[in-house]
């Protein structure tokens, strides 16, 4: 007798992710964290984090036509050092007050290695757009508050900060290029 392989991503079915609903999912500011951490002086991470944000999730019956949209506000950034978050909010980096949101819109979801999916899409920082893309990990759905349905999904990139035109001045030259962004998304199904 043979057994079948455990279904993966790449069969690209709902019935291959246990619990998968479609529909629009609106990702919970409370229970979700979108980080970054990028180098200093070459030896040591800074690690930080943007609080206000909002997005949407909208889960296709195939699950490769889904799409993803963010808007993060930049002046929410907060890596525990108020000089520090003063200064990325500055012109030298972010510039909050020109640019105050940052964006992420995809343009497509295709299998990756193992049960994980990519996404494909456009990142706009600092007024630059630019293509990235994430690796997606659909953690799981369940029941939240009042037995709301959630869904719970990972996802990392890494950016140039420098392709998006953040130089940060004479600071900039004690910092890394790579940005690593790391999400951790919690969303309610509307």
């Amino acid at each position: 007798m043979t057994t079948s392989p455990e279904p993966t991503a790449t069969a690209a079915t709902a019935a291959a992710l246990p619990g998968y609903t479609p529909g629009t999912w609106v990702i919970d500011p409370v229970h979700t964290e979108i980080a970054f951490a990028v180098r200093h002086l070459g030896v040591a991470n800074v690690r930080g984090r943007f609080d206000e944000f909002t997005g949407e999730i909208v889960l296709a019956e195939n699950p490769l036509e889904s799409s993803v949209t963010a808007t993060i506000q930049v002046a929410s950034v907060s890596t525990a050092h108020e000089q520090r978050d003063n200064h990325i909010r500055s012109e030298e980096f972010l510039h909050a007050t020109e640019f105050p949101e940052m964006t992420f819109r995809s343009t497509g979801i295709r299998p990756g290695d193992g049960d994980g999916f990519l996404a494909d899409g456009e990142l706009t920082v600092h007024g630059v757009t630019r293509p990235v893309t994430l690796e997606l990990e659909l953690i799981g759905f369940g029941k939240g508050y009042q037995d709301r349905p959630v869904a719970g999904f990972t996802a990392t990139t890494q950016i140039s900060r420098k392709a998006f035109g953040v130089t940060g001045g004479a600071t900039g030259a004690m910092l890394g290029d790579s940005i690593k962004i790391t999400l951790d998304v919690e969303a309610s199904l509307a």
